[in-house]
């Protein structure tokens, strides 16, 4: 996690949007990163990423007064925030990250705010006391059970969906597996879900073609008709398969650099 100071970006971002982060600039790999906060009085923005690849991992080793040297936003389609009613937050793993600002919205918004943070373990467990704060019933999930109650975020989602009466809304982010469950249970009881596809994004700009998505048999593209869509109309699964197309090359990446200990401070 990280705040960058980003006068410009954090005077105009909204929840739901991204930003595009070229750690070298030119050169570097283009990481989109969804703002997990923002702070105009400041002139800082909050980015919060897992280190699973190589620019994830330089990122991780910057140090307080480093320079990022590029960074583009806000990008993307705010969430549309209104008066639903109850609106359900379902937030895996580091999904949680973007799911906060707009949770946060929600309820500036007058809605009644049921958050649901879930995580393989409760070391990867994040932004708890944040949503606790905002939310006005916070559920907490472990997929082994080391914190909270052992169970996927499906299991939660459904019994508040089958409560009475129903939640208005459900904003689903995570891993597209999870999402795409979280989108098979609210579907079952008519609640209108949205969910965050910004994992697939790589340009970030329109320009790629590298984020396109199938949403209800038309094509779109995250960065610019999205990130976030009616989680009902989405093909997960053409869009898992699209997201292992560059697997190897991520994979390769990361383990040259990571022979470079010292510049990741790896231990293993």
């Amino acid at each position: 996690m990280a705040d960058i100071e980003a006068p410009l970006i954090a005077a105009a971002a909204k929840p739901g949007q991204f930003v595009i982060v070229c750690l070298f600039g030119g050169y570097s790999e283009r990481i989109p990163l969804t703002i997990a906060g923002s702070d105009a009085k400041k002139g800082t923005i909050r980015l919060i990423w897992q280190a699973v690849g190589k620019s994830t991992a330089e990122l991780g080793n910057l140090n307080v007064g480093d320079k990022v040297e590029n960074i583009l936003g806000p990008l993307g389609k705010p969430t549309h925030v209104e008066k639903f009613g109850t609106v359900v937050c379902v937030g895996g793993g580091i999904g949680s990250a973007p799911l906060l600002p707009i949770a946060t919205a929600m309820k500036k918004a007058g809605n009644k705010v049921v958050s649901i943070l879930g995580a393989r373990t409760k070391e990867l467990l994040i932004l708890e006391d944040d949503f606790k704060a905002i939310s006005d019933e916070l559920i907490v999930v472990t997929d082994d059970g080391s914190y909270g109650k052992k169970a996927l975020v499906t299991q939660p989602l459904e019994e508040i969906c089958q409560r009475t009466p129903r939640p208005n809304l459900a904003v689903a982010i995570g891993p597209a597996i999870m999402m795409k469950f979280c989108c098979a249970t609210t579907k079952k009881y008519d609640v209108p879900t949205v969910v965050s596809l910004n994992t697939i994004m790589i340009d970030g700009t329109g320009m790629c073609g590298g984020c396109r998505v199938d949403v209800g048999g038309q094509t779109k593209f995250v960065c610019v008709d999205g990130p976030e869509f009616d989680g009902h109309l989405v093909n997960f699964d053409l869009m898992m398969k699209r997201m292992q197309a560059y697997k190897k090359q991520e994979a390769q990446a990361m383990e040259e650099y990571k022979k470079h200990k010292c510049k990741i401070g790896l231990d293993k």
